[in-house]
């Protein structure tokens, strides 16, 4: 079967989204045309070493390294690794947050509420401050990265899904087939790229994060995470997180996968979802 006829279906029907049809696309050796190219900008992943393994394949599934507690009020909409520790933008209306949160206990250790107003979205980090969107009300909002006292706000047109930064500029998501650089003083839009699978264009993308050079996307209400080229927009890779929590745990069916954190150092991988009991540590494995 060709690989528009199986695997676009898949991703523009995300209710119906059924990973391991991806996969199987993939084992049969249909595969994307277009090929990752190398970065053209510097960023800061650490080049002189040698390249993860997972970055050889195109299709991966997972392995759970170890489980970490999660608050399961947490509607988590942006996760990191800073100092050690979690930080975590929490969304729904008059439970919007951004806290610091210790990674081996789940202990909240500061946290700052948004008012009632305001529905958080993505964060990351950059130049030591925490940038946090918001959905619908085209404002972020700027803290220190060790205290999150508040030092500003920005604005953006359109809405605000996931965050994440390539150590020059921060990448946002807003729900399109899009990704867009924004200076992170101006907050001006420098460039953007259209995402791209097999040709055509994948929208529904959210939370996000910058890893080995690449962009990992989660597709809404999907167990999948895509991997991306951030200066073409091409899909390189794509990431089955089937079953990484059981659904029958689930009471809400907006508890889905939006969560990912990446320690550049130790070079470990964490995933999470919506109001999810676990953060799960995982090591990207080939598909079989």
């Amino acid at each position: 079967m060709a690989f528009e006829t199986k695997v676009l279906p898949l991703v523009y029907n995300i209710m119906k989204f059924q990973s391991f049809c991806l996969a199987a696309c993939f084992l049969t050796g249909v595969a994307c045309q277009e090929k990752p190219q190398p970065a053209e900008r510097s960023v800061v992943v650490t080049e002189a070493r040698q390249a993860p393994d997972w970055r050889k394949h195109g299709q991966l599934s997972y392995e759970i390294v170890r489980e970490l507690p999660h608050d399961t009020n947490a509607f988590t909409q942006g996760l990191l690794i800073s100092n050690g520790d979690w930080i975590e933008s929490t969304g729904g209306y008059g439970t919007t947050s951004i806290r610091r949160v210790e990674k081996k206990s789940g202990r909240v250790l500061v946290k700052r509420d948004l008012p009632a107003n305001f529905f958080g979205e993505g964060a990351a980090e950059l130049h030591g401050k925490i940038f946090q969107l918001t959905w619908e009300n085209q404002k972020g909002f700027v803290y220190d990265a060790k205290t999150l006292q508040p030092l500003g706000n920005f604005k953006y047109q359109g809405e605000g899904w996931g965050l994440t930064s390539d150590g020059e500029l921060l990448i946002m998501s807003n729900g399109s087939d899009r990704l867009l650089f924004l200076d992170p003083v101006t907050f001006r839009v420098i460039r953007e790229v259209t995402v791209r699978l097999g040709g055509k264009s994948v929208d529904m993308l959210n939370e996000l994060e910058f890893i080995e050079g690449e962009i990992f996307a989660n597709v809404w209400h999907s167990e999948i995470i895509l991997r991306i080229n951030p200066n073409t927009g091409v899909v390189i890779g794509v990431i089955d997180l089937t079953g990484i929590d059981a659904k029958e745990r689930r009471s809400n069916p907006e508890h889905v996968l939006n969560g990912i954190a990446y320690d550049p150092v130790a070079r470990e991988l964490f995933v999470t979802g919506k109001c999810w009991p676990k953060i799960y540590q995982i090591r990207l494995v080939p598909m079989r």
